[in-house]
């Protein structure tokens, strides 16, 4: 009988903190509901059989990798990344699929492809799981960023997360929220590339006091006992960040007459924004045509 293990990740969205979590700046992640499997059964047919599948059911990505090499004759990126994520994992443990006969990997996800809720973290910490290593090595020596999707990945409550001489520091927390039911994910029609973001933040000059002042909002969320207290500290955080990459917040460039607060999350310009409002207000992101909607108890792990 074949043996078959699966292994499973969280999803991620990052409510303050974006791109000075790269420098030390203490950022809140909250795990989501929504993730990635990856389901690894053994056989006998000297090769490593590779399939993926989104969230409808269907193949977006399949291979075949060399089990001696862990190379394949597939030349898209994507089987290239996958190949190069596997030998970095096999540098790390040197016996990773080293005696293997044969095996089928299929990675599940539970979300779209373009929500941008962590298809590369989810996938990394499947396979770390699987290769019995460290998911933030693993990361680091790929993908590269701060870290803070793969801490979500391994999370299933909300976490502070904090870069401290470039090692991960975790602490869980609790959002003692009464007022989630006003709290609602938008997704903006487009993925954003988070590496090229990462790029072009990594050219801006920074200072301490922004990372201190981003980190003091962040702990701040532990406190907001309404929903304009959490209001006040977006906010903020909306302009310091717009402040030090020289742009407009996402709310003046595209929704500038929508009443309450929407927070960038991530990589400006794609994926989710948070937006504070009733679900009657959640109509004016619709007759924009943002259909996409989720409710923050519907998001969160």
């Amino acid at each position: 009988m074949s043996k078959q293990t699966t292994y499973k990740s969280n999803g991620k969205l990052l409510i303050t903190g974006e791109y000075v979590v790269l420098d030390g700046a203490t950022a809140l992640a909250i795990p989501t509901k929504y993730g990635q499997s990856l389901t690894v059964t053994d056989n006998n047919e000297q090769t490593l059989h590779w399939v993926s599948k989104d969230h409808t059911g269907n193949i977006w990505f399949e291979t075949h990798i060399d089990l001696t090499t862990l190379t394949s004759s597939n030349t898209s990126k994507i089987a290239k990344t996958l190949c190069t994520i596997l030998q970095t994992a096999r540098i790390h443990n040197t016996s990773f699929l080293e005696q293997s006969k044969g095996v089928a990997v299929l990675t599940q996800l539970d979300f779209p492809r373009d929500w941008g809720l962590g298809t590369s973290s989810t996938l990394i910490n499947n396979i770390a799981q699987w290769a019995q290593i460290d998911a933030f090595t693993l990361l680091k020596e790929s993908f590269g960023g701060s870290g803070y999707d793969i801490a979500a990945a391994q999370h299933n409550t909300p976490i502070f997360y904090t870069l401290k001489d470039n090692m991960p520091q975790v602490q869980p927390c609790t959002l003692t929220w009464s007022f989630t039911k006003h709290l609602f994910f938008v997704h903006l029609n487009q993925k954003q590339d988070s590496k090229q973001a990462i790029n072009t933040y990594r050219q801006l000059q920074n200072d301490s006091r922004i990372l201190e002042a981003i980190s003091d909002l962040s702990k701040k969320t532990l406190v907001c006992y309404t929903l304009e207290d959490l209001e006040r500290i977006l906010n903020a955080h909306e302009k310091k960040i717009a402040s030090l990459l020289g742009q407009a917040t996402i709310k003046e460039l595209i929704f500038p007459d929508y009443p309450k607060t929407i927070k960038s999350l991530g990589a400006w310009g794609g994926d989710f924004v948070l937006a504070t409002g009733s679900t009657q207000d959640m109509a004016y992101f619709k007759d924009k045509g943002y259909t996409t909607i989720i409710a923050f108890d519907d998001m969160i792990a």
